[in-house]
């Protein structure tokens, strides 16, 4: 077996073409696969920014930001496809043309990849990314094979930075939104870059392929990162940049900073009012994911640590169908049905056997009925709501859902509890539901055509757990009532119903490692 490579991943421009990168801690399995398959498949291509911190973007930590000829880029995507990376969308703020994003998934490391795949040279400000820098093919031809990644040659990386940086941090509109200095980051990959290239190499690049950059207005560039640098020193050398790359730019200067005004504001406007920010979406469509389990199964753990992996890339909202929001109607409805009990007229909402023992001088059947109907309401709006959010490309996450495998949870039940009714002491008590009645009968159908307008989800998991386990975790509710709920989903058989069914006896981290496999194969 070949040596392990040291996991410090140099940039060292020298690297031997033939160097390869052995299964390490430091390097992502699938990304030492994607390496290998674009060597392999001779794919042209660089990872084309950010070198300076190789090692991040190789343990997955930060994105891939690869350069690929247009030529390679169908045999590009398809080992992508063939490694199970899945093409995503990105919000319309940081839409690019040329540039694609895809995401895979790294179940050892339990780690989402980010694939960020340029086509084009496009750069700017990060709302607009307005200016096409048309130098592709010399910038690939300087890529040689480093460690793991070909990287381009300092001097092309050293001039593609300078010129995104002075186009982010020295136009007036971005000193006047408080962005004119470089990040931390960014000054670090600055001194990298600065401490690597040869400066006449610098030159000769600059007037062989961007002969429109004099090397005097390159030289205001990098003075322009200096401390005592000038503020009209900077709009003025960024407003030459500007100009000198309007050929190549999607928008005109107004229209490029009235959008990036505009987006700030959109943007900033929704992460103070509705706390939300943009997020990817799979360019194959939204999907609903339900998980569905007893009491003592762990789905609420599981829920939660689903939702917040995909959350992190992807436009993600969890609904608890078991306990959807109430509508107005159903507030109105419940409010009366309290005053009653209240009044001592009929009982509490309860479970079928507690409501059918309680001492009541009205039957519990229309309170009942009228409560179930509006609940199987609720859950359709619910549902409703969330089969507009995949529509539109999003994913939700149900906690409980409407399987028919399952009598006692979150299904029809008017028809079981009249016949329970019938058979109970509270059958002749005033006000008690006639079957044959035409109320009772529009109640019914009502809560079965909401159920049946409910269809089953993309992806179901169940979690399987035995009651008496189920019971001894659950200890803060009834053990009969655990008992009842776990016992159902532990004898129904599974087989042809198109669920994924998980033993939820295994630890925590086991059962949500399952289930986020399941659901990225499925998505």
């Amino acid at each position: 077996m070949d040596n392990p490579v040291d996991t410090r991943l140099t940039t060292n421009h020298n690297s031997p073409k033939d160097m390869r990168v052995e299964k390490n801690s430091h390097v992502l399995d699938t990304i030492q696969q994607l390496c290998r398959e674009l060597e392999s498949e001779n794919i042209n291509y660089c990872h084309w920014k950010s070198n300076n911190a190789l090692d991040r973007s190789a343990s997955g930590d930060n994105d891939l930001d690869l350069l690929v000829s247009r030529d390679d880029a169908t045999r590009f995507s398809e080992i992508l496809h063939r490694l199970g990376f899945k093409l995503g969308l990105a919000p319309i703020e940081k839409q690019m043309p040329g540039v694609q994003d895809y995401f895979g998934y790294d179940k050892e490391a339990d780690k989402i990849i980010h694939v960020h795949a340029h086509f084009q040279l496009v750069m700017g400000h990060d709302m607009t990314k307005n200016y096409h820098l048309p130098i592709e093919s010399p910038y690939l031809e300087s890529a040689i094979q480093d460690v793991l990644f070909r990287i381009p040659a300092p001097e092309f990386e050293f001039i593609v930075f300078v010129i995104r940086m002075v186009l982010k941090h020295s136009t007036w509109d971005t000193i006047l939104g408080r962005e004119g200095n470089l990040k931390s980051s960014e000054r670090r990959e600055f001194a990298y870059l600065k401490n690597l290239v040869d400066q006449d190499r610098v030159y000769e690049i600059l007037k062989q392929n961007i002969p429109y950059i004099p090397n005097v207005l390159f030289d205001d560039c990098l003075q322009t990162f200096e401390p005592g640098c000038s503020y009209w020193k900077r709009v003025k050398t960024g407003q030459q940049i500007q100009s000198m790359l309007q050929p190549y730019a999607r928008y005109s200067q107004f229209s490029d900073t009235f959008l990036k005004f505009w987006r700030r504001a959109i943007i900033g406007f929704r992460r103070r009012v509705f706390k939300s920010s943009s997020k990817y979406q799979l360019a194959s469509g939204g999907a609903m994911i339900a998980i569905v389990g007893g009491d003592g199964s762990g789905k609420t753990t599981a829920i939660e640590g689903l939702s917040i992996w995909l959350l992190k890339h992807f436009g993600t909202t969890k609904i608890h169908l078991g306990k959807p929001p109430w509508s107005i109607l159903t507030i109105m409805v419940r409010g009366m049905l309290k005053f009653g009990n209240w009044l001592g007229l009929y009982p509490e909402e309860t479970t079928f056997r507690e409501t059918l023992n309680q001492e009541t001088r009205i039957s519990p059947g229309y309170p009942w009925l009228l409560r179930e109907v509006c609940r199987a309401r609720d859950r359709y709006w619910a549902y409703r709501k969330a089969s507009r959010l995949t529509a539109r490309g999003g994913v939700v996450i149900f906690d409980r859902f409407p399987l028919p495998q399952i009598k006692l949870m979150d299904s029809p039940l008017a028809e079981q509890f009249l016949e329970q009714l019938m058979e109970s002491p509270k059958a002749d008590l005033f006000l008690n539901p006639r079957r044959n009645s035409h109320v009772v009968k529009g109640l019914v159908e009502q809560e079965e055509g909401y159920y049946q307008n409910i269809v089953l989800p993309q992806i179901t998991i169940v979690l399987r757990i035995n009651p008496e386990i189920a019971v001894q975790r659950k200890t803060d509710e009834e053990p009969n009532s655990v008992r009842e709920r776990s016992t159902e989903i532990w004898e129904v058989n599974w087989g042809n119903t198109g669920t994924h069914v998980i033993d939820a006896s295994k630890s925590k981290d086991d059962v949500l490692a399952e289930i986020k496999e399941i659901v990225w194969l499925e998505l």
